[in-house]
């Protein structure tokens, strides 16, 4: 028997409707920036996405029916990857082009365009780049059948062990690969890919960086938010539910 801390999200729903609308689904990620509004013209700017108000409490992004919120901060939130969320990420149907059009856009990269199609297999080629988006978040970009917001990228101690508890408490599908794998040198499994909606979450262990996980609260990507049951807030939508966030740093799973 294991015990490990997840520290990578932060439930955003009433605590008696998670007890009764299970699944749950995904409703945003959570971001400190210096300037949001600054982040919000980048996001907006540089994906499909687009700016619109959330649920009264100021202004947010709309991308893959789910939100980007932010918080703003006095200081440069910590970015080094450190704690267990990794990047988020959006498609790119012809990734070469896509590629192209944002370095005519400006935008940083972290990351230059990547050929990985010998991890992914099959015939399609695969490539990914990495942009160095606002207080240095970490968003990928990579081949997909679509240009949306698609995916994030955590780190655990017990990737399949982290994968089964979304599922047990969330309700969502898991799917481990539970033997070690090496690609180019690094280790990317034991995995969890983990399917909410319209988002997958890839769980790979914390040996592809190294080093322990810390906290995600503070740090760039602050949390993941939940929703169940009720309408998770689409712009223009009356019925909206506003339900206390409950942080669930300290929660523990045994394995």
């Amino acid at each position: 028997m294991g015990t490990f801390l997840i520290s990578v999200v932060s439930l955003f729903a009433c605590a008696t409707a998670l007890a009764q609308t299970l699944p749950a689904h995904f409703h945003h990620v959570h971001l400190n920036s210096t300037n949001p509004s600054a982040a919000i013209a980048f996001y907006t700017s540089k994906f499909k996405a687009r700016k619109e108000s959330f649920a009264g409490l100021g202004d947010a992004v709309w991308t893959g029916d789910s939100w980007l919120l932010f918080t703003q901060v006095d200081a440069p939130p910590p970015s080094e990857l450190l704690s267990g969320i990794w990047h988020l990420g959006w498609g790119a149907e012809d990734m070469q082009s896509t590629y192209q059009q944002q370095l005519a856009k400006g935008t940083r990269f972290a990351t230059p365009i990547t050929d990985i199609s010998d991890l992914v297999g099959g015939n399609r080629p695969f490539f990914y780049a990495y942009v160095d988006g606002p207080d240095h978040a970490l968003i990928e970009l990579n081949t997909a059948r679509h240009h949306l917001f698609g995916h994030v990228h955590l780190f655990s101690a017990d990737a399949p062990a982290a994968g089964a508890w979304y599922a047990k408490e969330l309700g969502v599908r898991s799917f481990p690969q539970t033997e070690k794998r090496i690609f180019r040198n690094v280790q990317i499994a034991p995995a969890a890919f983990v399917t909410a909606d319209h988002v997958s979450m890839i769980i790979y262990p914390v040996e592809y960086r190294g080093g322990p996980i810390l906290p995600t609260r503070g740090r760039v990507v602050d949390h993941l938010g939940w929703r169940t049951g009720y309408d998770h807030g689409r712009p223009n939508n009356r019925n909206r539910l506003r339900c206390p966030q409950s942080s669930m740093d300290r929660s523990r799973h045994t394995s």
